[in-house]
């Protein structure tokens, strides 16, 4: 410890270095029990989320439950949960579907403001959130067209060529088709400086996202969240 320190003596005790030390660096109690009530919430979807898709265990699953019953919780104290249930009941209503399945999301952006999205031919609900989320941050008019709709149609038409499941596009091809028009859009371009500020914004699915979605979500930094059932036809309800 001398060579560490210079020489400086810094520890009492082996336990100075420990847990119990760690209530010192709480500034803000209030702070921090919201946060822990937070993660509670994202847990318990999560372990919701992999006992229905087969890779979790009830035993965990019951757990989270009990966790966040003694906590006094709810799924509805994540707030996006609340606005990703009001995307999918307006797109249901207006009859944004794909195949007659339709599927939302919302995001809460690190400066307070929510931006929802949903499914289409096109995009996965994951996909069109991402691009209102830039466009909020960038300050672009929402009907602007931040990828040709001749790129999108294109990599859909290559998709359905290629046999592949799901012609609309995920996350995380979206997110390559913005880049490659980036270069001929300035509006593009703009959206993709705004990437690094959707790193800790919070999100919340109506459906298990796909491999491609949640790589994409993964790669942005986005605390994500889903409700814990595959995307279906318009008769279940949220």
């Amino acid at each position: 410890m001398d060579k560490l320190t210079d020489g400086k003596f810094v520890y009492n005790s082996p336990t100075d270095m420990g847990v119990n030390r760690l209530g010192f660096g709480i500034i803000d109690d209030a702070v921090v029990r919201e946060a822990a009530r937070q993660e509670i919430v994202r847990r318990y979807f999560r372990s919701e989320c992999e006992y229905v898709q087969g890779i979790g265990s009830k035993e965990t699953m019951l757990r989270t439950r009990t966790i966040m019953e003694k906590s006094g919780l709810k799924p509805e104290d994540r707030v996006c949960v609340v606005k990703a249930e009001e995307a999918l009941k307006d797109a249901i209503e207006r009859g944004k579907n794909k195949d007659g399945k339709t599927c939302a999301a919302a995001m809460l952006l690190n400066d307070g403001r929510f931006v929802t999205g949903h499914n289409s031919s096109l995009l996965h609900a994951s996909s069109a959130l991402v691009i209102n989320a830039l466009k909020a941050l960038a300050g672009i008019n929402h009907e602007i067209e931040l990828i040709p709709y001749q790129v999108l149609d294109s990599v859909r038409k290559m998709k359905s060529t290629l046999s592949e499941p799901g012609i609309s596009l995920n996350l995380d091809e979206m997110l390559i088709c913005l880049a490659m028009s980036a270069p001929m859009n300035p509006a593009a371009h703009l959206a993709l400086e705004k990437l690094p500020e959707l790193k800790g914004c919070e999100a919340h699915l109506s459906h298990i996202p796909s491999a491609g979605d949640s790589k994409g979500l993964r790669k942005l930094g986005i605390n994500v969240t889903s409700e814990p059932k595959f995307p279906s036809n318009n008769s279940i309800s949220f």
